[in-house]
C-alpha cells in the first residue's frame, strides 16, 4: 500500500494489452469475509474518480471492504489501443471479466458510472456469477440523445487548459449550471481526476479516439437500449443513483426501472449533473447502507 492509500496493479487483457487499477485493501482482518467492490468509471473517466469514495469504504470503521477501481483501455494509465474499433462495450466487458480472474475475484459488488454502467448490463446478461450487487451511478438502459450529444459537443471542443487554473475554470463554465453542490475544492480535485500533467501542463487523460467516435453517430435514429440486459438485473440488489440535474439519464428512464425492479433503491444526487460525484453529499451513507445489506 502506497501513501495513497492504494496498490497500483496491472493486469493483461484477453488481447494482450495492460490494464491499471488502483487496489484499495483494508488493514487487518477486518475485512475478512466480506465481497470486494469493483469500480468501473465513464466513457473518458478513470479510477480516479473513485478515489475518495474507496478510501472511505477501505477505512470504514465497522465494515470495511477491499475496492479495486479500474481504468477502461485508453484512459488513465491504461494503454491505448492500437486498434481504434477496440474501444467498444463488448471489449471493455471482456476486459472487466479479466480483471475479475486476474485479481482471484469470483464476486463482487460493482459501482458503474455511466459507460461503466452500461458494462455491467452486459455482465449480468453473460457472467452473472461475479454479480452480488449494483451501484449504477446516472446510467440505465435508455439513455437520452440530448445529453449524449451535450458529452460529444463537450469532449470534441478543442478547448485545451494550459494551466491547472484554466483547466478547473473551464470545467465550471461548461457543468457548474448543473454541478450547484460543488465547492471550489470540488473543482479542483475534478481537474485532476481528468487530466494528466504533462510538464506541468493538463492534458485530458484518454485516447481522443474515444471522443472522436462519438461524432460518427447518427442522430437523427433511435440510440440502442439494452432493456433486456437490464431484465438480467432483476435478479440482483440494484441501487441506482441518479443526478437531480443530469441530462443523459430522463426521470421518465428511471421510473420505468422501479418499475421493472421494484427493490431499486433511488437515490437522488442532489445539485449534481451527469454524472455524481459519489463522495460528496448524502451519498456516501446511502452507499453504505446499501453495502450493509450485502455479503
Amino acid at each position: 500500500m502506497d501513501a495513497g492509500g492504494f496498490q497500483e496493479r496491472y493486469y493483461s487483457s484477453a488481447d494482450g494489452l495492460m490494464i491499471y487499477a488502483r487496489d484499495y485493501r483494508p488493514e487487518g482482518p477486518a475485512a475478512a469475509g466480506r465481497l470486494p467492490v469493483i469500480c468501473l468509471p465513464g466513457l473518458t473517466r478513470n479510477s480516479r474518480d473513485f478515489h475518495p469514495l474507496a478510501l472511505l469504504l477501505c477505512r470504514d470503521e465497522t465494515a470495511p471492504r477491499r475496492v479495486i477501481s479500474l481504468d477502461s483501455r485508453g484512459r488513465g494509465n491504461s494503454a491505448w489501443d492500437e486498434n481504434k474499433a477496440n474501444y467498444t462495450l463488448a471489449v471493455e466487458t471482456a476486459d472487466v471479466i479479466a480483471a475479475c480472474a486476474a485479481f482471484g475475484i469470483e464476486r463482487a459488488i460493482f459501482i458503474g458510472t455511466s459507460r461503466g454502467g452500461l458494462i455491467l448490463h452486459l455482465i449480468a446478461a453473460t457472467r452473472p456469477d461475479l454479480l452480488e450487487a449494483v451501484i449504477l451511478n446516472d446510467i440505465g438502459p435508455a439513455i437520452e440523445a440530448g445529453g449524449l450529444l451535450l458529452i460529444r459537443d463537450h469532449l470534441n471542443s478543442g478547448r485545451k487548459p494550459a494551466d491547472w487554473k484554466e483547466a478547473t475554470d473551464i470545467l465550471q463554465q461548461k457543468h457548474g449550471a448543473s454541478f450547484t453542490a460543488l465547492a471550489e475544492e470540488d473543482w479542483r480535485e475534478m481537474a485532476f481526476a481528468l487530466h494528466r500533467d504533462i510538464d506541468g501542463r493538463p492534458v485530458a487523460d484518454f485516447d481522443p479516439a474515444i471522443a472522436e467516435a462519438l461524432q460518427s453517430i447518427d442522430f437523427s435514429q433511435p440510440l440502442p437500449e439494452l432493456w433486456e440486459q437490464f431484465e438480467s438485473l432483476s435478479q440482483f440488489p440494484l441501487m441506482l443513483i441518479r443526478g437531480e440535474n443530469t441530462a443523459l439519464l430522463s426521470q421518465e428512464t428511471a421510473e420505468e426501472m422501479v418499475r421493472r425492479h421494484p427493490s431499486l433503491i433511488l437515490h437522488a444526487a442532489q445539485g449534481q449533473g451527469h454524472a455524481p460525484l459519489l463522495h460528496l453529499g448524502n451519498i456516501p451513507a446511502a452507499i453504505g447502507a446499501f453495502l450493509a445489506s450485502c455479503r
